[in-house]
């Protein structure tokens, strides 16, 4: 507005076709909602309006949507619509949806203030910025059509009985009309950035990345888990199955083989053969082993205890099983606690306690060792406390020195009646 030539763009247009259509829809919103009010309040006795009032309670979401496209007049940044989309298809699903949001209230909101108060202060702005002056400016052609040539009165407040003074408030009324153009526009910015504020605020914009961000760090980990249990079940039922073929297929050989340099080639491959199906059966393992997949997380700490080096006590109370990505990265960190018991603690024992209840899976591995673990220190829990973090968990480590060393582990998740 500031730049010369705004008179000359189409903006004051805008403005004018902004501030009017906002008139005649607030007379329109002002209309239907009271219509419906009181057609349902009326017949909510009998039950009959109950289906009017929830018309009124929805009547925020067509004003918002007619008036993010009126926004489109005056402000070039689109207004985005925060409804979510129903989990299902049908009315039902979406009504619910819709009266659980916020955002329905708030247009909800919107639509009742823009219906008392708002369409008023638009047809002012548009009477005082440019009827007004357009009347003035008309003064001369009144006087000489309705007036006779004689007189007329302008703005129905006074009269002009000569044409010097008929012309002279054309004048002004052109000066004014010049003026009434920068009011509008600055009427049409302000009601504009209400209404964004009202019903598509921009900060909400951040809020909504960063929803989505979360949501999308989410899928990765779950597409990352099924790509590691895919990875895992080609491994095991191809890779690992022809090492298990081969390795029998060269056993055999060397029962029919007498003894002799070929035998002894027989028994060196037929070594080698084992040790590869040992260290894929360990990869496999690592990558996600088959018994968290069958039998869920419990089984799986149990098994990686067996394993350990050093003696583990298990204790988990966990009936049922829990989403894959939440026992992967459970399992996980168990994993890596343990070996990190293995590797620098010192101790002589460990535990792995845990329990879900009120919606969370709590875990704890404690060990007697020596202490002075830190977590940032090449320990391998920097990776898993990111991983944990993606899935609003939390981690924590406390390690003084002397010991104990006592790794949480806390995720938010419910049961689930998933199957292998």
């Amino acid at each position: 507005m500031s730049r010369p030539g705004f008179l000359l763009s189409p903006w004051p247009w805008r403005s004018v076709g902004y501030l009017l259509t906002g008139a005649l829809a607030g007379v329109v919103a002002l209309v239907g909602l009271l219509g419906a009010a009181a057609v349902g309040g009326a017949l909510a006795i009998v039950l009959v309006g109950l289906p009017l009032l929830v018309i009124v309670a929805l009547a925020g979401i067509p004003v918002a949507w007619a008036e993010r496209h009126r926004l489109r007049l005056i402000d070039r940044d689109p207004a985005p619509d925060w409804h979510r989309a129903p989990v299902a298809e049908g009315l039902w699903p979406w009504l619910t949806t819709r009266l659980r949001e916020q955002a329905t209230w708030r247009e909800l909101g919107y639509a009742l203030l823009f219906a008392g108060v708002l369409w008023p202060v638009d047809a002012l702005a548009i009477t005082v910025g440019l009827l007004y002056p357009l009347a003035m400016v008309a003064t001369p052609l009144l006087m000489a059509t309705a007036g006779g040539g004689r007189e007329t009165k302008v703005l129905k407040a006074w009269t002009v009985t000569d044409w010097p003074t008929a012309f002279g408030i054309a004048v002004l009324g052109l000066l004014a009309l010049v003026l009434g153009a920068y009011v509008l526009g600055v009427a049409a910015g302000a009601r504009a950035e209400l209404t964004r504020l009202l019903i598509a605020p921009r900060e909400g914009d951040l809020g909504a990345k960063v929803v989505e961000l979360t949501r999308s760090r989410v899928r990765l980990v779950d597409a990352f888990e099924a790509e590691r249990q895919r990875i895992e079940r080609d491994l095991h039922d191809g890779a690992q199955q022809r090492l298990v073929a081969l390795t029998m297929t060269l056993g055999l050989a060397r029962l029919d083989v007498p003894p002799g340099p070929l035998a002894d080639q027989l028994a060196k491959a037929h070594e080698e053969a084992g040790k590869a199906l040992a260290e894929l059966r360990e990869l496999i393992h690592g990558i996600h082993p088959k018994v968290l997949t069958d039998y869920g997380l419990e089984a799986a700490v149990t098994d990686a205890a067996d394993r350990s080096v050093v003696p583990v006590d298990v204790d988990l109370e966990l009936d049922g099983r829990l989403p894959p990505a939440v026992e992967s990265a459970a399992y996980f960190v168990v994993c890596e606690a343990l070996a990190n018991i293995a590797k620098h603690s010192g101790a002589s024992r460990a535990e792995v306690t845990g329990s879900h209840r009120d919606g969370r899976l709590f875990l704890q591995v404690c060990d007697d060792g020596r202490g002075g673990a830190e977590a940032g220190a090449g320990t391998g829990l920097t990776g898993l406390a990111d991983r944990v973090s993606v899935l609003d968990g939390r981690l924590s480590l406390s390690s003084p020195p002397g010991g104990p060393t006592l790794l949480r582990v806390e995720f938010p998740c419910e049961r689930t009646d998933r199957c292998a």
